[in-house]
């Protein structure tokens, strides 16, 4: 098997031209992941189809496309209509009642939504038939607010050299404000908060949350 792409917690290999395989290094929500999967499928929501699933694998649609985020490289004066397309798929997600079996995040107590929680330009593969989103094993029902703040105080973490990728960070960040509805502004402390337990982070972004949650600017515009 051809390694094509690898996460923080799992490694990604092409099986042939139509299928891949997601594998977890250390098991994963396989079996709730491909659930939400195919619910979100049914739904209406871009997402790959899903084949087949164990305890560490599942083995999912191959997408032909770049990530939003090696589109942002190649393409940088995108990047305000990445962002706006970014916080369209948030609102997408967020019309959509959350199924009693996803587990609570960041919970309303009543009428939660479905929460990617990871939904960054690295998670969204740009297709011929539009953008699809991957990587679901972080999500949860809850506020949208916190979905659109992970997303935010995630991309303003990011360990990203020079000043032309901060700077395109920033736009890519007002973008997706101007393209969502929502206001993620009362949920950002408690985010700022969660993400700091991310055993993955690295210093670099550690650091960043720690003095965003010092300061309390919201990301993009501080």
């Amino acid at each position: 098997m051809e390694l094509i792409a690898q996460g923080r917690d799992a490694d990604v290999y092409a099986l042939d031209e139509s299928r891949v395989l997601r594998r977890y290094r250390h098991g994963g929500p396989t079996g709730l992941e491909s659930r939400l999967i195919t619910h979100l499928a049914a739904c209406g929501y871009p997402v790959p189809r899903v084949y087949e699933t164990t305890d560490t694998d599942m083995v999912l649609e191959r997408l032909a496309g770049p990530t939003m985020l090696d589109e942002l490289a190649r393409r940088p004066w995108r990047v305000g209509s990445l962002g706006r397309e970014l916080g369209r798929l948030h609102d997408r997600l967020h019309a959509l009642p959350a199924p009693e079996w996803l587990p609570k995040r960041f919970s309303t107590g009543d009428g939660d939504r479905v929460l990617h929680l990871d939904l960054h330009p690295g998670n969204v593969i740009l297709t011929r038939r539009g953008p699809v989103v991957i990587d679901w094993c972080n999500a949860g029902a809850g506020d949208p607010a916190a979905d659109v703040a992970m997303t935010m105080v995630t991309v303003g973490s990011a360990d990203v050299p020079g000043f032309a990728a901060r700077l395109g960070r920033g736009l890519l960040l007002r973008g997706v404000r101007s393209g969502c509805r929502t206001d993620p502004a009362g949920r950002m402390p408690e985010v700022v908060r969660a993400k700091l337990d991310d055993p993955n982070l690295t210093p670099t972004e550690a650091a960043w949350l720690r003095r965003h949650a010092a300061v309390g600017n919201e990301p993009g515009k501080g």
